[in-house]
């Protein structure tokens, strides 16, 4: 069981790096709305850290809500691309 939860773990940080990257590649979008997941992919990092230093309690609470909004803010900025029409091959 612990190796399949890590798996999906690092599946997941995975999955967040690369819509946080994806996102901040858009140059049609402004540069906070670019760098907005990227920034709490860091802040989330940054929290996961604190289990390092004892700290899970703060941890816990703030690493994996700000990776569900990493993914979900960088999805919607992903269709609304989509939607607008411009496509993800046009840089």
């Amino acid at each position: 069981m612990l190796p399949a939860v890590i798996a999906f773990g690092i599946a997941f940080f995975c999955f967040t790096l690369w819509c946080s990257v994806t996102v901040a590649r858009m140059r049609d979008i402004p540069k906070w709305r670019r760098f907005l997941p990227i920034g709490l992919c860091l802040l989330a990092a940054g929290a996961s850290l604190l289990r390092a230093f004892d700290i899970p309690e703060v941890a816990n609470t703030v690493a994996s809500p700000l990776n569900l909004a990493v993914v979900l803010l960088s999805l919607a900025e992903m269709r609304g691309r989509r939607r607008r029409g411009t496509g993800f091959s046009s840089q």
